[in-house]
């Protein structure tokens, strides 16, 4: 099954500059089922989730299509990498007691997916899924990186961010949704870190892809950046958790 692969060509820079979740979240991941012998992380790129998975369950399988990402994962005794499309994992049915998904559903054909998780979920198992917008870093950096994202790049998007931008809200997902908390991501951020970032955008990539990079846009607004980030040498980043969970 053929898949939009907007992050293998940039996988090194995805895994560096790509932020982390945070531990409280895995911790209420693994409340949510009576057993912890197996989660599987679809479309889990170079792992992010993934290893944070490995210190709750006794085994986790981590699927992504793109080898280039899996080849930027790291080496977990406890995991199984596994190329392979989300809505065609090849795991047998009724072995996972969690399926995750985070910041990769808007990718998946939704029908096919939600289908391929109630086969390889156990009765009672849980589906969780999650993704991020914009960071959150100051008043004066976020109006510029919102520029970017919506001015600058809105036209190079694919379609299937809307998804993201509106917290997966709008997808109907056939399962019994449970109560979430919420949860934010954080990090302390030097500029190079926020530009690295933001070098990671696919909108980007396409936009270069076109134009070439003598039209890049993020160069061409670092100097505007540079001057709201000011002196201090890093900042605090944060990212707002968009979630849902279900039971199978």
């Amino acid at each position: 099954m053929s898949f939009k692969d907007r992050f293998s060509a940039q996988a090194p820079a995805y895994a560096r500059f790509r932020p982390r979740y945070p531990d409280a979240l895995f911790s209420w991941l693994k409340t949510l089922v009576p057993e912890h012998h197996l989660a599987v992380d679809v479309g889990a790129g170079n792992g992010q989730a993934t290893a944070a998975l490995a210190a709750c369950f006794d085994r986790v399988v981590a699927i992504e299509p793109s080898g280039s990402q899996l080849a930027h994962a790291e080496p977990i005794t406890n995991v199984d990498y596994r190329k392979a499309a989300a809505e065609e994992t090849g795991l047998d049915g009724g072995i996972g007691d969690l399926l995750v998904v985070a910041q990769a559903l808007h990718w998946f054909d939704l029908d096919a997916f939600f289908s391929e998780a109630r086969r390889v979920l156990r009765p009672g198992g849980a589906l969780v899924v999650w993704c991020y917008g914009l960071a959150r870093i100051t008043p004066a950096v976020d109006a510029l990186v919102h520029e970017l994202y919506e001015q600058h790049l809105g036209a190079y998007w694919d379609p299937e961010r809307r998804l993201v931008e509106t917290g997966y809200r709008t997808i109907v997902v056939p399962f019994a949704e449970l109560p979430a908390p919420r949860f934010e991501m954080s990090a302390n951020w030097r500029f190079a870190e926020l530009i690295g970032f933001l070098g990671t955008w696919s909108a980007l990539k396409r936009h270069i892809a076109e134009h070439g990079n003598d039209a890049n846009p993020l160069e061409k607004i670092v100097p505007r950046l540079k001057r709201a980030w000011g002196t201090v040498p890093d900042r605090t980043v944060t990212w707002p958790i968009d979630l849902r969970a279900f039971r199978a």
